[in-house]
């Protein structure tokens, strides 16, 4: 059996060493190695380069994973380098028995109430089978232990969406195929559909909802879809190259949440004591800061674009939170507001 072919490695940047150290995105050992051995059983040939950007670790902390699983887990891992990936030379049902850490348990466990919320939806039973699958193969302790601490984690959440689990399978596919894709989308407050053909970029959860982030051929520009709009979808078979400068990071760093927006711009807003103390609470943006005031109130800064979802979140807290700059979105509250009103006028 070969060792890691060179061709699997890559250089790695100074910003994604320090972000993989900040520990951001860097996942732990474990789980890493139980994600890499989802990507051989389905054959998916994966390499350091990959794995490397898609864990925001090192090459050399993936290679580091694979010869763990290879030398000491005695996985059958070899390296093709025509397909340029690793692969399981015969099949391997189950990751062999190992103890994980406390700290590596309690994230599975976490993971697994998380799932809970798609309970009664397309999504539960293939989490389901995913995670009977993980922890069967743990020995009896982990297995004790995930489930003593059981009562001790849930998640309650509200307003689950729609999600078609069979556009999800397929986009996943098209995605990583790179192959073009048809559907009919129907945008929020429309009464109709249209036709859409786009490159898949990228599949995300932004605020629990399912988005696909692609290149819209007849906008000829990139556009955020909620999959919950997303109907009679169409794999077009044929591919296309994604652009090595795209980034998910950038494309949305001037958002507040899913929509994007350009030209950021400050936001003050103004929460009174119980608002203020809620939002303090979370980190709702990267550019957020909070000034709290002796009356328990505080003023929020925000460096966003002015994107519905940005309005959508002030209007959530009511009178508790008076936009103070800039003066457009001032008005746009404020007409939104008034227009809330008349409706109670009626």
């Amino acid at each position: 059996m070969s060792r890691i072919s060179k061709s699997s490695k890559r250089s790695v940047t100074p910003s994604k060493l320090k972000k993989a150290k900040n520990g951001r995105a860097a996942r732990q050992p474990m789980l890493r190695i139980m994600q890499i051995h989802e990507l051989l059983q389905g054959r998916k040939y994966p390499n350091c380069k990959g794995l490397s950007i898609d864990f925001e670790v090192s090459a050399k902390t993936i290679q580091r994973d694979i010869d763990y699983m290879r030398d000491q887990m005695q996985l059958p891992i070899d390296y093709d380098s025509v397909r340029r990936g690793f692969l399981y030379t015969k099949e391997v049902k189950n990751l062999p028995m190992v103890a994980l850490t406390d700290g590596e348990i309690v994230a599975l466990l976490v993971a697994h109430r998380a799932a809970e919320q798609y309970r009664g939806t397309p999504f539960e039973k293939s989490l389901r089978s995913a995670f009977e699958r993980l922890i069967e193969g743990l020995p009896s302790r982990n297995e004790i232990s995930l489930r003593d601490l059981s009562a001790a984690v849930s998640f309650r959440p509200s307003g689950l969406p729609a999600s078609d689990l069979e556009s999800f399978q397929a986009l996943s596919g098209s995605l990583l195929e790179s192959q073009e894709v048809a559907f009919q989308y129907k945008k929020p407050g429309d009464g109709f559909e249209t036709e859409r053909r786009v490159h898949p970029y990228h599949l995300g959860c932004i605020g629990g909802i399912w988005y696909l982030i692609a290149f819209d051929l007849g906008r000829k520009a990139i556009r955020t879809f909620a999959l919950a709009r997303i109907s009679k979808l169409k794999n077009l078979n044929r591919r296309f190259t994604r652009p090595k400068d795209f980034s998910l990071e950038e494309m949305l760093g001037d958002s507040f949440s899913a929509f994007e927006s350009t030209n950021a711009q400050e936001v003050r807003i103004l929460l009174d004591p119980l608002a203020a103390s809620l939002t303090g609470e979370r980190k709702w943006h990267p550019s957020q800061k909070m000034t709290f005031r002796k009356d328990g109130s505080a003023e929020l800064t925000l460096k966003v674009g002015l994107a519905p979802d940005l309005e959508t979140w002030i209007l959530g807290w009511g009178p508790r939170a008076k936009v103070l700059a800039p003066t457009v979105l001032k008005n746009r509250i404020a007409a939104a507001l008034q227009q809330a009103v008349m409706q109670y006028k009626k």
